[in-house]
């Protein structure tokens, strides 16, 4: 089965200086950190291409609760960002995500798949402009890819053609890890 995210561009590892600089971004309101993690998203491989082949510009859901307790949703400050710095159509509401369930970031695997079945939808007035459509997702930080994956999932069967994503960090394989 073809998996539903085509392809990613990832622009840095969620790992010193990136990882504190990220938590101020999500959780201590500083959403001015949207505008040179742009810039070095724009500089990662493929990024461009990402952005030249997409019709949309969207950026990974937060739920209503999440976003007031954060004051701020990254994943649509970096959409905001990027399209000033690389102009394309972006879309604030195209996917909407349904249930906060319990926080990716403390679950395994299996068990952040199994969070995230049904986390997503396409509102029904955005069916029209999905319908074909190629969209390049954006998020903040990337472990599994499940939530990526989730989020492509739903779009495609609203009636995406492609979906890609640009993403600003990366947590590394355990293999990967310098320790």
């Amino acid at each position: 089965m073809e998996s539903a995210l085509a392809a990613c561009s990832v622009a840095v590892d969620y790992a010193y200086p990136w990882d504190h600089l990220i938590a101020r971004f999500k959780f201590q309101g500083e959403p001015g950190w949207a505008q040179p993690f742009a810039g070095l998203m724009l500089d990662a491989p493929g990024a461009t291409t990402l952005l030249d082949g997409a019709d949309w510009v969207a950026p990974v859901p937060l739920t209503p609760t999440r976003l007031t307790e954060r004051g701020h949703h990254p994943p649509w400050e970096l959409v905001k960002a990027l399209t000033r710095l690389h102009p394309r159509p972006a879309l604030a509401n195209t996917l909407v995500r349904l249930s906060d369930g319990l926080a990716q970031h403390r679950l395994a695997r299996r068990e952040r798949l199994r969070n995230l079945q049904g986390a997503f939808a396409v509102p029904i007035d955005g069916l029209p402009r999905l319908r074909g459509a190629r969209v390049l997702l954006v998020d903040d930080v990337t472990t599994t890819g499940a939530t990526l994956a989730a989020a492509a999932q739903a779009l495609r069967a609203a009636g995406a053609a492609r979906v890609v994503a640009l993403v600003f960090a990366r947590t590394p394989a355990p293999h990967e890890r310098v320790t």
